[in-house]
């Protein structure tokens, strides 16, 4: 089982992969608050989506987030790992996501 600490660690290394992805395919115009909810650890983390880039990555929920990503913390490091497929963890409910349409078409180019 997931740690808060793994899942932490998680979203920070996922940062640095998207800041890695925009120096070689260029910054994506794209400006939104995310909050990262694991029920399974009773924990949520929030930063914001800038231009490509993951920031300001903090403990706590953001119940305003534009978008959220719900996940169990074992399913998160599959996920950010690359051992799990978004696509198909979200069409089976394993990982949620909730935010607009057309955000959601960006986040596709940002992975």
């Amino acid at each position: 089982m997931a740690t808060v600490d793994e899942c932490r660690q998680a979203l920070h290394d996922l940062a640095a992969r998207l800041e890695k992805n925009a120096e070689t395919r260029g910054k994506l115009d794209f400006d939104r608050t995310l909050a990262c909810r694991v029920p399974d650890l009773e924990t949520a983390f929030h930063g914001r989506l800038n231009d490509g880039l993951l920031t300001d990555i903090a403990d706590g929920d953001d119940p305003k987030a534009k978008i959220a990503l719900i996940a169990n913390g074992d399913d998160l490091l599959a996920l950010v790992g690359g051992r799990l497929d978004v696509t198909r963890a979200v069409a089976s409910g394993q990982v949620k996501i909730k935010a607009n349409p057309f955000d959601l078409l960006k986040l596709r180019k940002l992975l």
